[in-house]
């Protein structure tokens, strides 16, 4: 991967220095925010100064850092940033970190004229967001790694400017912002990821997404100690939410519900859950914002719009079977989670 960043300096004489980059971020960031200046000495060796702070550093030579490849020549995809980090967002939690199947440590991007759908997964879980929008690019269907889009979604880019995905030669490119990205994709084929997800469910339950959260994140103090099991009981409208560590105890929390057939008892990793909520209460915080902009009568009042309960919709069949979480008011995203054995 190549990273690239303009910034504004005041240049008295042009040309190139490689330092070594783990020593100059510690450095940089001890600092103060004020103005750096930056000398090269000579023979070989840089001085880094502000103010009475000067520190002497060795250089490598800028001739042999690669410059960035060429990229771009197989088709593309234009929207705005914000967008694009919100969807990027919304999966790369499932992203997995075993480098054994590498295909799965990165996020699959397919669009086919209509529809753009990021999946992720790490087979214990698998994350889906889809953007419905004709016109935005070309057909594509590329892996592209964890760390370029982590990289990507930290440009200097204002969410409702318009940025392109550049795909070709094998690589990924972004050029915004004064900032440029460029990064292989990973080879391979992508896991047939409709194949996990359930087609139909006989229980569910709709849960508050900020009660759940804090009460499933206490019963994690605990669950940690136990691969983060976390046991969840339906019972009438109410979900018994508990916890066991052989050292240190039991926890046990109620969470309100609107259940249907939903006396049901299955175990998730209790962070794979928060992780999931994370995302529909991001997307139901979004989308009250975006209410509240439209409100024009209520902006020109000065009002605030009221803060909206945000649900989640838990989708089963039986313990041992996967389910599904999504938002209430939302059908762009899903997550499907595997159950752990209940013992």
């Amino acid at each position: 991967m190549w990273v690239e960043r303009q910034i504004p300096s005041i240049v008295r004489e042009t040309g190139s220095v490689c330092l070594q980059a783990s020593l100059l971020k510690d450095i940089v960031s001890s600092l103060a925010d004020a103005d750096l200046e930056l000398r090269t000495l000579d023979g070989q060796g840089a001085l880094l100064v502000q103010g009475a702070s000067e520190y002497r550093l060795q250089t490598i030579d800028a001739m042999d850092f690669p410059e960035p490849p060429a990229f771009g020549s197989d088709g593309e995809l234009t929207l705005p940033f914000g967008q694009i980090k919100d969807a990027i967002n919304s999966v790369i939690f499932a992203v997995s970190t075993d480098n054994h199947r590498q295909v799965l440590t990165g996020v699959l991007f397919q669009y086919d004229g209509a529809k753009l759908t990021l999946v992720a997964t790490d087979t214990h879980r698998l994350a889906v967001k889809q953007i419905h929008q004709e016109g935005i690019g070309a057909t594509i269907s590329t892996i592209v790694p964890d760390k370029a889009l982590r990289a990507l979604m930290g440009m200097p880019v204002a969410d409702d400017e318009m940025i392109t995905l550049r795909f070709g030669d094998g690589r990924l490119g972004v050029e915004a912002g004064g900032a440029k990205v460029v990064s292989q994709l990973l080879a391979g084929v992508y896991p047939n990821w409709d194949r996990v997800v359930p087609k139909e469910s006989t229980r569910s339950w709709m849960v508050d997404v900020k009660e759940l959260m804090n009460k499933v994140d206490r019963c994690l103090i605990l669950a940690r100690d136990n691969a983060n099991r976390v046991r969840f009981k339906g019972e009438g409208d109410q979900i018994i939410i508990a916890a066991h560590s052989d050292e240190k105890g039991d926890a046990k929390e109620e969470v309100g519900m609107v259940s249907n057939n939903g006396d049901i008892e299955i175990a998730f990793n209790g962070r794979y859950v928060t992780d999931a909520i994370k995302v529909v209460e991001a997307i139901g915080i979004k989308a009250a914002e975006e209410q509240a902009a439209a409100d024009q009568s209520k902006k020109a009042q000065g009002e605030s719009a009221r803060t909206k309960a945000i649900g989640a919709y838990f989708e089963m069949t039986e313990s041992m079977r996967p389910a599904v979480v999504k938002p209430t008011d939302d059908d762009s995203f899903f997550c499907v989670i595997m159950p752990m054995a209940l013992a």
